[in-house]
């Protein structure tokens, strides 16, 4: 499936120098930071707007995806510590974000926090399976099962477009 977005990797880059250059890291770790990802969640810009409107209102503080499409597209799984950008659906970054928190098992290994922490429909657990059921089988096809990889990940949001420096 075709992206219907195209992530604006130079702006990206740039709100990432932006937060670089406003924080002073306390330790070698956080000196060396990269910007490991430009991405926006969901599928379509619809999607991708909503999300991220979540994220940035801080109800959203998690995703999935599953580990075969980072394995398809032959990107490495993220990291506790990785920074990424998150775009809305014109491509544009809103967000800088750094996972903390990855775990990997199947589908309905999900929690009730998870399903809460990614805040999406009703925020329960029996939403969440359904609505990402939907989603994989839709855009997985049958590469999906209830048994595929689905790496769960917990971030937080470092600094936004709405910071000035």
């Amino acid at each position: 499936m075709t992206s219907q977005i195209r992530a604006d990797r130079e702006a990206a880059a740039a709100l990432f120098a932006e937060y670089l250059a406003a924080n002073p890291f306390p330790d070698a770790a956080e000196t060396a930071a990269e910007l490991t990802a430009v991405d926006y969640f969901g599928d379509s810009p619809a999607m991708a707007n909503e999300f991220i409107a979540l994220v940035l209102d801080g109800t959203k503080t998690a995703t999935a995806s599953l580990v075969a499409d980072y394995e398809r597209e032959g990107e490495p799984l993220p990291a506790v510590g990785d920074h990424w950008v998150a775009c809305d659906g014109s491509g544009h970054p809103r967000a800088v974000i750094r996972t903390i928190e990855i775990r990997i098992g199947p589908i309905d290994s999900v929690d009730d926090a998870f399903a809460w922490d990614e805040g999406e429909d009703d925020r329960t657990r029996d939403s969440w399976l359904a609505g990402h059921r939907r989603f994989w089988q839709r855009t997985a096809g049958e590469t999906f099962t209830d048994d595929s990889d689905v790496l769960f990940e917990r971030f937080r949001v470092v600094w936004t477009t709405r910071q000035t420096t």
